[in-house]
């Protein structure tokens, strides 16, 4: 099971489980808007870069990371932290330039950019509060 969110508009849908739960085994994710792009930041220290995985099919964008095989497990005493596998998907609609998305690793943060093309943008719609 993955967890779903859309970009432009955004907004989340969590499955089945309750999202706090969720967060436990998955890795955390800020998203921020840009004049040309959305900027979207997987917060995943101590992976390695080349077992992402980062993957565009119609209107779906999923983040990936498989651990390499054969790490040690040690016997815990307390675990807080974990470098396992996780997947997340995002929804995104025809105003991403699928072709131009690019992903970065550095300092532990995955930052995947999604760019905007120009006048395809959803238009703001304000909605009164009663």
């Amino acid at each position: 099971m993955y967890n779903r969110h859309s970009f432009a508009p955004f907004g989340a849908a969590y499955g089945r489980r309750h999202p706090f739960i969720q967060s436990h085994f998955r890795a955390p994710v800020n998203v921020y808007k840009t004049e040309s792009s959305y900027e979207l930041l997987v917060f995943a220290p101590g992976r390695i870069k080349e077992n992402f995985s980062v993957k565009s099919k119609g209107n779906e964008l999923t983040v990936a990371y498989t651990p390499p095989e054969g790490l040690p497990t040690p016997d815990w005493i307390k675990r807080e932290y974990s470098r396992g596998g996780f997947e997340r998907t995002f929804n995104i609609d025809e105003s991403i330039d699928t072709s131009a998305i690019n992903a970065n690793y550095a300092d532990g943060v995955l930052q995947v950019s999604l760019p905007i093309i120009p006048g395809k943008e959803t238009p703001q719609q304000d909605i009164p509060v009663n």
